[in-house]
């Protein structure tokens, strides 16, 4: 694909600036060169000094590395951010009545509109959850919706991420360290603040607290550790909310209550932002040798003397084939066609669509069903003979195991290189918090930005990088 065809979010067709940019566009214009340049290096250090780091696995050792923070920010107006609102809020209220269905009466299989297939099949499933719902209901507390955009008015929904989305103390730290090099552009340019985020996840967690306490909820945030590649931002979340930063090690079941030790004895918590995986939650219910959850924690959640969030099983709502049922999964719960498109997916299970694929390789991006973060992955266009002949190969192996997507025209922000601004392919993101009361939406969120020229590839570990998100108040 030629870089021409790409929605530019800053530049018209004919070079003139988008609306959105025209404030920091004449402002960037009227700093010198080399200033900017040194602003970028002294934003990596910045970096440096706070520690945000993230681990890549999967190398002969696992190696500490910096994400790339480019400094030319992201903006989306605010009529473009009230539309995403509405789509976003709509698609959560959906996949939350989902969840609920999958661990009750399956309608949704009954109708003959998802197969059964899907969930028997479905790893990430949890028959421990069947007939149980969690403390208000509420099974998607913290939602990573990616959305990628392919015009002026043009969002899809690329992937949900239900069960731990993760990356909003990036979105945070790109705000804070922005705002110190730069205030004064914060003085010409009305953008809406993320920085309560924290307070808000605080909020809207107590919100989801067992019935029936007569005192405030105590939270805490269950990590794996500090070798977990996201323990950062594990520790900054809790540090910002105030909330408990604990290990499975510090837990364990008193009085019929999850409760930590303190230097006091035991204090019980209410509710649980984990971290950790479905699978080493609970080493009587799942992985017997996990060494990183509570043994009987789901005993005490299914008693209803605790909240877990996100609750255990959300995962299935992250798998990709469950994803190519989306739009009829937002409208069979909410009555109404979505207002967020899904990407055009073809279901490789599926004897028509996996001929169309094998026919199409080249054009396709092809992921695994379970898959996440770039890995296991095939993008058509980019591919080597080899690359497309062992993915054949897979393909037609294991068909259940993949689904395949056109290979989207991703819109592009410019980044400071070198030479100047450049464009490069962007997604969005926004992180959304549900709660009994109310669904809210951080005016923000991450951007992740291939920094390559040409690449498509936004994950931090395949080489991408991030960016400051605003939205601007108006």
């Amino acid at each position: 694909m030629s870089e021409n065809i790409h929605f530019d979010e800053m530049r018209e067709p004919d070079g003139d600036v988008r609306e959105p940019y025209a404030d920091y566009d004449k402002w960037f214009w009227q700093q010198d060169a080399s200033w900017l340049r040194k602003k970028a290096k002294e934003a990596e250090t910045l970096f440096r000094k706070t520690g945000i780091t993230f681990n890549v696995y999967g190398e002969d050792a696992a190696e500490e590395r910096l994400i790339p923070f480019d400094m030319v920010p992201r903006i989306i107006a605010g009529r473009e951010w009230r539309k995403l609102e509405k789509g976003i809020d709509q698609r959560v209220r959906a996949l939350n009545a989902f969840m609920h269905d999958m661990y009750h009466k399956q309608e949704i299989v009954r109708a003959g509109i998802l197969p059964q297939r899907l969930i028997r099949d479905n790893e990430a499933f949890l028959p421990e959850m069947v007939g149980f719902t969690p403390p208000g209901g509420i099974y998607t507390h913290i939602v990573g919706t990616d959305l990628v955009r392919t015009g002026p008015d043009e969002f899809f929904v690329l992937e949900d991420n239900a069960r731990t989305p993760s990356g909003v103390s990036y979105m945070l730290e790109n705000r804070e360290t922005m705002m110190a090099m730069f205030p004064e552009l914060f003085t010409r340019v009305g953008v809406r603040s993320v920085s309560d985020y924290p307070r808000r996840l605080a909020k809207s967690l107590a919100a989801c607290a067992p019935s029936g306490l007569d005192r405030r909820p105590v939270i805490g945030v269950l990590t794996p550790g500090i070798y977990n590649s996201a323990f950062y931002e594990h520790a900054f979340l809790a540090d910002q909310m105030g909330a408990e930063l604990v290990e499975g090690s510090d837990l364990r079941v008193v009085d019929g209550r999850i409760a930590m030790r303190t230097t006091r004895g035991w204090r019980s918590i209410d509710v649980l932002y984990r971290r950790v995986d479905d699978e080493f939650l609970d080493p009587l219910t799942f992985n017997s040798d996990s060494m990183l959850g509570v043994a009987g924690i789901m005993d005490v959640y299914r008693a209803g003397r605790l909240t877990i969030a996100n609750a255990p099983g959300t995962g299935i709502a992250d798998d990709k084939a469950i994803y190519s049922y989306m739009p009829e999964i937002v409208e069979f719960y909410t009555g109404q066609k979505p207002l967020l498109k899904n990407v055009e997916t073809w279901r490789c299970s599926e004897e028509d669509s996996l001929k169309y694929v094998l026919d199409n390789l080249a054009e396709l991006v092809v992921k695994e069903v379970h898959g996440s973060g770039g890995y296991g992955m095939l993008i058509g266009p980019t591919a080597s003979k080899k690359e497309l002949r062992d993915f054949r190969a897979k393909l037609t192996a294991n068909p259940h195991n993949y689904i395949a997507q056109p290979t989207l025209s991703l819109s592009t922000c410019p980044i400071l290189t070198k030479q100047g601004l450049a464009p490069r392919h962007v997604d969005l993101r926004p992180y959304v918090l549900v709660s009994p009361d109310k669904i809210d939406l951080v005016p923000g969120g991450l951007t992740r930005v291939a920094l390559k020229k040409g690449s498509l590839v936004v994950n931090s570990s395949q080489g991408g990088g991030t960016k400051d998100t605003w939205v601007l108040d108006d």
